[in-house]
């Protein structure tokens, strides 16, 4: 009887052929972030690890050194696409250029599911993100109340490829171009999600701009670049930020940053995860998953819902 059962079972491995030790085999899902350089990425791993944990599937995380290197990061995708993963989550830091590695996951059947930054491609079963655009339009509300609705604005904006930057960017300028006409946005730069970089560009806007009033710092290097040149420069403008972490909730408890929108970066990778094993198994996606986004500063930020989505 055992022998026949034996027997049995090696027929029905014969005939599986490849599916059948695919499906015995752990599910693995790579997520390719934008970096690692910020807090925000620690805190989006930090949920996806726990999605794995829970869905009981295996979840690598990585990205690059800085979001500046796209190269990097399309070789980190091309590198996951050979190990013939099950499902696959991708934050794109250019919008186009990993279109064509993209549609090979297509072709083979992993399904993609975009995080935090889509594509320009409907190739992504679904994007889990903030609404960027809606994020950054509060963030520009919250600077016109701040500065009575008039004067000279600028921005600090991570980069002008990736889909968060453009939606912050847009959102940001959008709002203001349609419901405040007594404010002037006097310059938008790019300093690649860079401390240091985005020190440097902000430091030359404020020179260049002896009456600005306010700044906003679309990612978590950019905000602390516009809070550090402010403190160099000895110069009292209304700054918001975008993200969190310890350096821009100091900034906020301290009074140099006025406030800054955060997002769920727990929820962006619990999110990335939970929706790619959905696509395993043919659950039907929305096209974006809202991951939800706030506004804080001294007066709410210890308040437990904001605290909850906050990282250090």
């Amino acid at each position: 009887m055992k022998r026949r059962a034996v027997n049995i079972a090696a027929v029905l491995v014969a005939s599986l052929g490849l599916s059948g030790i695919a499906f015995a085999q752990e599910t693995y899902i790579p997520l390719i972030s934008k970096g690692f350089q910020h807090q925000f990425w620690q805190a989006v791993k930090q949920g996806a690890d726990q999605a794995a944990k829970d869905y009981k599937v295996k979840v690598t995380f990585e990205g690059p050194e800085t979001e500046a290197m796209v190269d990097k990061q399309i070789d980190m995708l091309s590198a996951a696409l050979a190990k013939k993963p099950q499902a696959l989550g991708f934050a794109a830091l250019d919008s186009k250029a990993a279109i064509p590695l993209l549609k090979k996951a297509q072709a083979a059947k992993i399904p993609v599911v975009a995080f935090d930054s889509g594509v320009d491609s409907d190739i992504p079963v679904t994007t889990a993100t903030t609404d960027n655009k809606a994020a950054a339009a509060l963030a520009a509300d919250k600077m016109a109340e701040l500065i009575g609705k008039s004067g000279e604005v600028a921005l600090v904006v991570h980069d002008q490829t990736s889909r968060t930057g453009v939606d912050r960017r847009d959102g940001f300028l959008e709002r203001v171009k349609s419901t405040y006409p007594n404010i002037k946005i006097v310059s938008v730069q790019y300093g690649g999600g860079d401390q240091l970089k985005s020190t440097e560009i902000a430091k030359s806007i404020l020179q260049a701009s002896p009456n600005l009033k306010g700044m906003f710092g679309a990612n978590e290097g950019s905000a602390i670049g516009v809070v550090n040149a402010a403190k160099e420069t000895k110069r009292k403008i209304v700054i918001v930020g975008y993200d969190s972490g310890k350096q821009q909730k100091d900034a906020i408890k301290d009074g140099t940053m006025a406030g800054a929108i955060t997002q769920n970066p727990v929820g962006i990778g619990y999110k990335t995860v939970e929706a790619a094993v959905k696509a395993l198994k043919g659950e039907t996606l929305p096209k974006v998953i809202d991951t939800g986004f706030y506004w804080y500063d001294k007066s709410n930020i210890a308040d437990p819902k904001i605290a909850a989505v906050l990282y250090d």
